[in-house]
């Protein structure tokens, strides 16, 4: 493997700008990949097009209010499914235990769920009483493709727009 093949491999992996002609813009990722799997239906060369996320914004949705008995019972069904599968695993390599150690699994399995649930949400001291999930979104998406097949691009898409309307 030579240094320029080496080289070549690894900046390729780096965070670079997109290339391309814009052909179209999308007010949701969806539209713009609904666009791309329109233009490789018609025997469009797809390889190469990119979709842009434009003003990338993160979007913390908030799911629920927490209270110390969700966190409680959270916590112990976790620490459940460990336990379980700790005394399942030593179930499985101590002769003659029998349910005894998927008992003991379990039960110290939620003792231990229990208390890092409560220990985690006491040390935030009401800072942060909500789950929450976030997403990156974008303002708006725009589809490029390679100078070459640009031309081709929006007169598919144009086709499209127009057969749709």
């Amino acid at each position: 493997m030579t240094k320029a093949f080496t080289r070549t491999q690894a900046t390729t992996r780096l965070p670079t700008l997109p290339d391309g002609w814009p052909i179209s813009s999308y007010d949701t990722y969806k539209e713009a990949q609904q666009a791309v799997d329109h233009l490789a239906d018609n025997d469009f060369p797809v390889r190469g097009m990119t979709i842009v996320g434009i003003d990338p914004m993160l979007v913390e949705r908030v799911d629920t209010h927490l209270t110390w008995q969700r966190v409680l019972v959270t916590g112990a069904a976790s620490g459940a499914w460990l336990g379980l599968f700790v005394g399942l695993l030593l179930s499985l390599f101590t002769a003659g235990a029998g349910l005894l150690p998927i008992m003991m699994g379990l039960i110290f399995g939620v003792v231990f769920g229990v208390a890092m649930a409560a220990v985690r949400y006491a040390s935030a001291r009401g800072q942060r009483n909500f789950l929450s999930h976030s997403q990156l979104v974008a303002r708006r998406y725009d589809l490029l493709s390679q100078p070459s097949t640009a031309e081709r691009a929006r007169h598919l898409l144009a086709k499209r727009a127009l057969r749709d309307n």
